[in-house]
């Protein structure tokens, strides 16, 4: 049996304390282990970006990183971003903005749009596609994604 080893941190605002192998990745943490399913598993190879939380307020591919390296530090996902009632401004102008086809990409978006927009409130649509730009959309084209972020931002 592998060694396991004391992790804590901080999970969507609340104090996390588990054991975890040490080669065990965040992705598999997350939604084995805790059961928050909504970060998805595209590639694993970090090219997709369905897989992005927040580690300390950035966007971070959790099948890259190693749980362990979240020690000590704050991990929020789709579900710590959501409020308990209702919708984001961000997941509701993915909503109003039909930035959504398949869904399966759109938690990594969302992540990565609350990460730019609590950065930057009022982005350009230049720093807009940069930011996003290590998120795959195989259904979208892209276009009502980045309507979508420019009208949280209020820009729209």
């Amino acid at each position: 049996m592998p060694s396991r080893d004391a992790l804590s941190f901080r999970l969507n605002g609340h104090p996390v304390e588990l054991a975890c192998e040490p080669a065990r990745v965040l992705l598999d943490l997350l939604r084995e282990d805790l059961r928050l399913t909504g970060t998805k598993r595209g590639c694993d190879l970090g090219t997709c970006g369905c897989c992005a939380v927040l580690v300390d307020g950035r966007p971070t591919l959790s099948c890259l990183t190693l749980a362990r390296l979240v020690e000590g530090r704050a991990v929020d996902t789709i579900e710590g971003i959501t409020p308990a009632q209702g919708l984001s401004p961000v997941q509701r102008a993915f909503v109003e903005h039909g930035a959504t086809q398949c869904g399966f990409c759109t938690p990594g978006f969302i992540v990565t749009a609350t990460a730019l927009l609590r950065a930057n409130p009022s982005p350009s649509r230049a720093e807009i596609e940069r930011a996003i730009s290590g998120n795959l959309c195989r259904c979208t084209g892209y276009a009502k994604i980045i309507e979508a972020i420019r009208a949280a931002a209020g820009a729209d």
